[in-house]
C-alpha cells in the first residue's frame, strides 16, 4: 500500500536519519528499527552548552547537535539522538529512544518516548508523544497527547478502506505526515495515521487513517 510507506507521509532528503525509512514496508517499522539504528551511531558527542540543573542520564548514550539549546531543568535519559538547532525546554522529559531532527522544540511539560521527530517538529506545551513519528514542520498544540496503548493492551491494527492491517506493535502512538497541526487539547488513538498537511480542530478524540491534506472536525472529515 502506498499510501503506508514512509515517502507518503515525510519528505526524507534533508533528514539526517533517512536510512531509518529506507527498508520499511510500512512507515511505523522505523520504530521498531530505532534500537538496531541508535547501537550503530555514533553517540556521547553533545556539542552545546548544558547546564548543570539540567540531568543527562547515560550522556554516553546522547548525541546534541551544535546551536541546540538544553535549558535548566530539562530531564534527558539515553539513548537519544538530537539534531542541530534544537530547543529543549524545562521541565521537557525525552525517555529514550528518542531521534530529533534539526530545529525541534520539546517544551515545558512535555515527554517524549520511543519517537522519531523529523526536522522542525514542535511537542511544545503539556504533551505527550509515545511510540510516534512526526514529520516535518508538525506542531501539536498545547496538551494534545498521543495515546499509544489500547485499553485490551492487544497489538495496535490499522484500517485502511475497510482492510485490517496488524502492526505487530503493542504501542503505536502518531504517525503526522509533514506539516500537519494538530489544535489543542486533543487525543489521537493508538495507531493514528495522518498523511501530509493534516489539519484536526481542538478538543478532539479521533483515530484511524486520515490521508494528505485531510481536515478533521468534530462530527467527522470535512475534507
Amino acid at each position: 500500500m502506498e499510501e503506508l510507506t514512509p515517502n507518503a507521509f515525510f519528505d526524507l532528503e534533508k533528514f539526517s536519519h533517512a536510512a531509518l525509512f529506507e527498508e520499511c514496508r510500512f512507515v511505523w517499522e522505523a520504530l521498531i528499527q530505532m534500537e538496531a539504528y541508535l547501537k550503530k551511531a555514533s553517540l556521547g558527542g553533545i556539542e552545546c552548552a548544558v547546564p548543570s540543573a539540567a540531568t543527562l542520564v547515560h550522556p554516553e548514550s546522547i548525541a546534541i547537535g551544535k546551536g541546540t539549546v538544553i535549558e535548566e531543568g530539562s530531564y534527558l535519559r539515553g539513548p537519544c539522538l538530537i539534531g542541530a538547532g534544537c530547543t529543549i525546554r524545562q521541565g521537557a522529559y525525552l525517555r529514550g529512544p528518542v531521534i530529533l531532527g534539526d530545529g525541534c522544540v520539546i517544551g515545558h511539560a512535555s515527554e517524549v518516548k520511543h519517537t522519531i521527530a523529523l526536522n522542525e517538529a514542535h511537542v511544545a506545551h503539556f504533551n505527550y508523544v509515545g511510540d510516534s513519528i512526526l514529520g516535518n514542520g508538525v506542531n501539536l498544540g498545547a496538551g494534545f497527547i498521543c495515546s499509544n496503548l489500547r485499553f485490551d493492551k492487544a497489538p495496535v491494527v490499522v484500517v485502511i478502506r475497510g482492510k485490517r492491517i496488524e502492526t505487530g506493535c503493542k504501542k503505536l502512538g502518531l504517525i503526522a505526515g509533514d506539516g500537519s497541526h494538530l489544535g489543542c487539547n486533543g487525543v489521537s488513538n493508538p495507531g493514528t495515521l495522518l498523511g501530509k498537511q493534516a489539519v484536526a480542530f481542538p478538543c478532539l478524540n479521533f483515530g484511524g487513517f486520515h490521508g494528505a491534506h485531510a481536515l478533521i472536525a468534530k462530527g467527522g472529515k470535512r475534507r
